[in-house]
């Protein structure tokens, strides 16, 4: 198993090498013709979540499965999510994307949301589906928000219960604080604009209905102007927090990379807008990660040139390496980068 540093093998041509145009350009590309199925999934606590499925032949039981979970405010329409759903299908895969409470097409029942360090959902779906599916490889693929998430998951089930063949991490915030003072900062702040609106639209409506156990006005909310007054304000006290601070000290996974022996491989770009720069300087990793940093590749954008047109080397990437874990199922290992 090759871990620890490594140089990804992302090379954009000279035009497209810029971080922002690398995180704007997924919305460019065509989009894969999936057809979705939707499930929904219930949950211990009297909640749900809704799984979309991607349509495909009968498939048999043992067949590999790719579980994903989406970013902040995304869902399966992210620009990222059907090219990677679509990168497992391609490869006879069953996939599937989980989205955390609230991000499907309906509103989730209790007065919570979620948040980076919740792994409780992931836990049940992957538990579920392992006991749908007990004789399939079964992989699960974290984006942004989602990555760090899955990384928490993966170092707190120390022994596998889960039984997971591997997992993939695609830009994960590991240092929650640090990622969100640089997105106060220059350019980042269009994207915290952008995620900040997304948020307050979604729970505008329900503290007018006081569906929320919090005492907040709507004129507080729209005052709002950083991700970090929102989750010192909302997503802290919503989810058992003291403040933000309490939040991003508790839930993020950087801390914990060096407990991971699950075959784990973690995809970062140094330019990413929404990563301070050296994010994992003085992190240890643990002997099942493979690090592969980009020095280009914006915020989950990885978007190459390929035949004289855009084309997704995320989903090559992702693509590669379940091709590797399919075939090494029972002896799982991470592929190199250029293989």
């Amino acid at each position: 198993m090759i871990t620890g540093r490594h140089l990804a093998d992302f090379k954009p041509p000279p035009w497209l090498a810029n971080r922002h145009l690398q995180t704007l350009l997924p919305r460019a590309l065509p989009q894969p013709a999936s057809r979705l199925i939707e499930e929904q999934l219930e949950l211990p606590d009297g909640d749900f979540v809704e799984l979309a499925w991607v349509d495909a032949p009968a498939l048999a039981d043992e067949t590999p499965l790719l579980v994903l979970f989406h970013g902040l405010e995304g869902s399966v329409d992210s620009p990222y999510a059907r090219h990677l759903l679509d990168a497992a299908e391609r490869r006879g895969w069953r996939a599937v994307l989980m989205h955390f409470r609230g991000c499907g097409t309906r509103l989730n029942r209790l007065p919570r949301a979620y948040h980076s360090g919740d792994t409780a959902d992931a836990r049940w779906c992957l538990e579920s589906l392992a006991q749908r599916y007990p004789a399939a490889p079964r992989v699960a693929l974290g984006v942004s928000l989602g990555a760090n998430m899955l990384l928490k998951l993966v170092a707190e089930d120390t022994d596998n219960a889960l039984g997971l063949t591997g997992a993939i991490a695609v830009a994960p915030p590991v240092d929650l604080a640090a990622c969100a003072d640089t997105l106060q900062r220059g350019v980042a702040r269009v994207y915290q604009r952008h995620l900040l609106g997304a948020l307050k639209a979604k729970v505008a409506p329900r503290l007018a209905r006081q569906e929320l156990p919090l005492t907040l006005s709507r004129d507080e909310l729209a005052r709002f102007t950083t991700l970090r007054a929102y989750d010192d304000a909302i997503t802290a006290p919503l989810h058992g927090f003291k403040d933000a601070a309490d939040y991003y000290h508790r839930a993020a996974a950087g801390p914990l990379l060096e407990t991971i022996a699950l075959p784990t491989l973690i995809l970062h770009a140094d330019d990413d807008p929404f990563m301070p720069q050296g994010l994992y300087n003085g992190l240890t990793l643990g002997p099942g990660i493979r690090l592969e940093t980009a020095r280009h590749g914006g915020h989950v954008g990885y978007v190459e040139w390929q035949n004289g047109r855009p084309a997704s080397w995320l989903a090559r990437r992702v693509g590669r390496q379940l091709d590797a874990w399919s075939t090494r199922a029972s002896t799982p290992a991470i592929s190199r980068s250029d293989s």
